[in-house]
């Protein structure tokens, strides 16, 4: 397989991919971002343009501080992989994880991709993502043990609240969403997110 930059990507195998085949295909290509469906399809993400990066970072350094302070689960970067009890591997562009849930998992679960669904995670939408596809990605999400997610749509300035157990939220060009409940005392300033943007 070959990629549009002219990079060979090893690829050994064809159908489905089961979890040693994905593990070996993920080290085997360091630099792709690679993500893989409940019924066991590759998708290999496109890198982050300039906007959507500026955008991930606010969104990455606001949460971080939060998370700091607040001291009750562990967040992650876009590059983090978990492995949904569906069997999916996602990487959600931000994520966090109660503790309790965290230190439930061995050594080797932590350094491999760890098998939870973060309990919160926000997709950010960049210009090669489908809403539809996204939207799919946050049901999953709920499906597979999160309490709270975020779709976050530069492009419409819009903003989907998941939540469990309750019907999606649209939120138009807000100046700011809160976490709470789950999240207490993050607030994100959503104006400048758009900004950071720019």
């Amino acid at each position: 397989m070959n990629l549009q930059d002219g990079r060979d990507v090893y690829f050994p195998f064809v159908g489905k991919v089961s979890d040693e085949q994905y593990i070996e295909f993920c080290q085997s290509n360091p630099d792709l971002r690679i993500e893989r469906t409940a019924e066991g399809d590759l998708i290999i993400m496109s890198p982050t343009g300039g906007k959507t990066g500026a955008q991930n970072f606010y969104l990455t350094t606001n949460f971080g501080r939060w998370v700091e302070t607040d001291g009750t689960g562990k967040g992650f970067v876009s590059s983090t992989e978990f492995r949904l009890p569906n069997g999916a591997n996602r990487m959600p562009d931000v994520s966090w994880v109660r503790f309790e849930r965290w230190n439930a998992l061995s050594d080797d679960e932590r350094k491999q991709f760890p098998p939870l669904c973060p309990d919160f995670v926000i997709e950010l939408r960049s210009p090669s993502d489908r809403l539809n596809e996204l939207r799919n990605k946050m049901a999953e999400y709920l499906a597979n043990g999160a309490q709270l997610g975020w779709l976050i749509d530069p492009f419409e300035k819009k903003i989907y609240v998941y939540r469990l157990n309750a019907a999606v939220e649209t939120m138009d060009d807000p100046s700011e969403i809160s976490g709470e409940p789950l999240l207490p005392g993050f607030t994100l300033d959503v104006q400048a997110l758009w900004k950071a943007g720019d």
